[in-house]
């Protein structure tokens, strides 16, 4: 296994609750658009009560839009079932410190009905339900994920008040590896960086990309539900630390007309032992594992992209030429396809490119080890690779809207079959209200457009 930075255990929280630097315990979970939710709790209110009993939330967290507007067509929450609540039950494998906020620790969790049966719609609990199916075959996934934002030198409430319009980023041309541009946004990068290795993340590099104030903080990769946990926290926490310094990012997959905000997902398997299981004899050093896990990718990597790519604005990213990918190819070390294969041996990993940096990690990496083991249980056979250019190819396209990608999400078998029906059709539904608010906005390109001229 990987050594990982020290955790925060429940022992040194009870030290420092008790000298007094730590008086608040965020008791969080991940929601259906992949943000934090939760409450603060007193932290001696959480070591007497909440770390034995957990704590109490509202249903309709898990059956709400991004404006936390309550919706009908969910199963699990509605007025006509009175909005109740769930449980939340602290995982302590992610208890940490948040340097960045005053004397607080979070810890993370899973989500229960009052039985004690898991809400099965829950993020955390559909890729624990894939990781231990994963793991009947003797086979664990290792995860990274490489988030992308945009930083402005103007704060959220600025932006709010501009409409998002006339945003000062924190460079002015395209800083892609250059030392220099990072360098000009040390004060929030380093920043992030150091408040997330006192929050328990490994942080590998931070590299400047193409668009204007663009920027990516790469961590080390870990098991799957450990690495969506710290996604997770790291989202949230960086747009707490830019807001604390009077700036503000944003992870959207495409804020304007230039490069987007991609989440490329770094993803290999291991033997139930830690051996490495993907490199073999077989063509391309590939083992049949391999072999079979990628097939399944580009199986069911259209059936599978709602998971991927949930909102509206995630198919802006699709363009050629983008780096973003637009076919359902694969290919070795080719930045083109929307599966990329890198690394050799024991390095060996698939990277899928096509997530952006809106993506609910948990439902992401679950999907892709659904596809997966649908490759490997169904023995299919691996194209060969594609050579050249994915995008010029005549490869099968990657949805180009959402609502191509909610209709194959809610007409396939083997999401069914993966997730369970309950699953599909209550993201199905997220999808649907996403649609609906969308089709009843008028935008400014519109009025641009037609005020006068139609």
């Amino acid at each position: 296994m990987l050594e990982s930075p020290e955790r925060l255990t429940i022992e040194s929280l009870r030290q420092q609750v008790t000298a007094g630097e730590v008086d608040n315990v965020i008791v969080a979970f991940t929601d259906m658009q992949g943000r934090l939710a939760g409450k603060g709790c007193s932290a001696r209110y959480f070591l007497d009560e909440v770390l034995s009993h957990g704590a109490e939330a509202c249903n309709y967290l898990l059956a709400v839009d991004v404006e936390q507007s309550t919706v009908s067509g969910y199963e699990i929450s509605s007025w006509e079932r009175g909005y109740g609540d769930f449980v939340l039950l602290p995982d302590l494998a992610t208890l940490r410190l948040l340097p960045w906020k005053d004397r607080a620790a979070m810890v993370q969790c899973d989500i229960a009905w009052a039985d004690g049966s898991p809400v099965r719609v829950s993020p955390r609990e559909v890729l624990k339900e894939q990781v231990r199916r994963l793991a009947e075959h003797g086979l664990v996934a290792f995860v990274g994920t490489e988030l992308e934002f945009i930083a402005f030198n103007t704060s959220f409430e600025d932006a709010w008040a501009c409409a998002y319009r006339n945003l000062v980023p924190v460079n002015q041309y395209n800083v892609d590896y250059s030392i220099l541009g990072v360098d000009r946004a040390e004060p929030l990068l380093g920043a992030i960086r150091r408040g997330m290795e006192g929050a328990g993340l490994y942080a590998e590099s931070v590299k400047g990309e193409c668009n204007l104030g663009q920027h990516e903080i790469a961590f080390r990769y870990a098991d799957a539900l450990t690495t969506c946990d710290n996604h997770v926290a790291y989202k949230n926490g960086a747009k707490e630390i830019a807001a604390s310094l009077g700036k503000s990012l944003t992870f959207m997959p495409k804020f304007n007309g230039r490069e987007g905000n991609s989440c490329h997902i770094h993803i290999s398997l291991r033997g139930a032992n830690g051996e490495a299981v993907l490199a073999g004899d077989g063509p391309n050093g590939f083992s049949p594992i391999m072999d079979g896990f990628i097939a399944g990718q580009l199986a069911l990597l259209r059936e599978l992209t709602l998971l991927l790519a949930p909102n509206i604005n995630s198919y802006k990213r699709f363009a050629e030429g983008s780096f973003a990918p637009t076919t359902v190819a694969w290919g070795l070390d080719n930045r083109t396809c929307a599966l990329r294969v890198v690394g050799s041996g024991g390095t060996l990993r698939l990277e899928n490119r096509v997530p952006g940096g809106d993506v609910n990690p948990y439902l992401a990496v679950a999907a892709l080890i659904a596809a997966g083991l649908h490759g490997i249980d169904h023995d299919l056979e691996l194209e060969p690779m594609l050579q050249g250019n994915a995008y010029a190819s005549a490869k099968p396209s990657i949805p180009v809207t959402l609502n191509e990608a909610v209709r194959l999400f809610g007409s396939s078998e083997a999401a069914m079959k993966a997730f369970g029906e309950d699953v599909v059709i209550h993201y199905v539904r997220a999808a649907e209200v996403e649609i609906e608010a969308f089709q009843k906005a008028v935008t400014d390109w519109e009025r641009f457009r037609g005020f006068e001229r139609l």
